[in-house]
């Protein structure tokens, strides 16, 4: 039987995302073998550095805080910032990374579907490759409409339908269909969104993975399942089978897909 990879949210706060560890093998592969010199996170602060130098700030899923350890210069003094997660582990991990900026970043844990915000709180809203693990979308997207103010903006970040798309033959071997991110993408995402916004646009970021080792992926891999449901010798076979594709290319290739929504109020 081939397991399904979805948004149960037991197992993505207590397993998934219990602390910061596999998030990270799955941001090394992106930072060692993306052919975009750019980087991520410094092409979704392009996009931020054109909002207000002056505002409140909230980020829902935050993670462990990549999207402001990577780039702290950038982060405007008028900005207030509150990050947000349902994993406590996570937002442990969060303030560790960012205390050391020595910005007033605020922590919270709560549940996207339920803002513990007043309305018209925030200019604006980050859910950066979040949305897709939410149960009930349209309650989060009125949500974060209800606690933006008016002309805020939704800076909403998630995947195509063609990202990573070699790796779903692998996934398969090792016995899951890893399809949670098919509930909103960059295509099936937008009629979500527009009901709740005035504007919405749709921005790409032009990418692909290029691997030259084979430990990152079958890190990759391992954070991406329950590991302790895979058959024991699943990945010595895949792991074999890797190398002999690298050995024969020189390297392992896999597109990305992936962007951004900016929907306004």
């Amino acid at each position: 039987m081939t397991n399904s990879i979805s948004s149960d949210q037991d197992y993505l706060a207590n397993d998934q995302y219990r602390d910061a560890s596999n998030l990270n093998a799955r941001v090394i592969l992106h930072q060692r073998f993306s052919e975009n010199p750019q980087g991520w996170f410094p092409w979704v602060f392009d996009t931020l550095e054109k909002l207000p130098a002056q505002a409140r700030v909230l980020e829902l899923g935050c993670g462990q805080g990549n999207l402001w350890s990577a780039c702290p210069e950038r982060i405007p003094a008028g900005w207030s910032i509150t990050l947000s997660d349902f994993s406590t582990g996570m937002l442990q991990a969060a303030w560790r990374n960012l205390v050391v900026i020595g910005r007033g970043f605020k922590f919270e844990q709560f549940d996207t579907q339920a803002i513990p915000y007043a309305d018209e709180t925030f200019e604006i809203v980050i859910a950066n490759h979040m949305l897709y693990h939410v149960p009930d979308r349209p309650r989060a997207l009125a949500e974060i409409r209800r606690v933006l103010k008016p002309g805020g903006l939704l800076v909403a970040a998630t995947n195509g339908k063609n990202h990573l798309k070699e790796m779903t033959a692998w996934f398969k071997r090792l016995g899951f269909e890893k399809d949670f991110s098919a509930s909103f993408t960059l295509k099936n995402g937008l009629h979500q969104i527009k009901p709740f916004f005035s504007r919405v646009e749709t921005r790409r970021y032009l990418d692909n993975l290029h691997i030259r080792e084979v430990q990152p992926l079958l890190d990759y891999l391992r954070s991406s399942i329950p590991i302790q449901e895979v058959p024991p010798d699943a990945f010595d076979e895949l792991r074999h089978e890797l190398e002999h594709e690298l050995e024969q290319q020189g390297e392992i290739f896999v597109s990305k897909d992936s962007g951004l929504f900016l929907a306004t109020k």
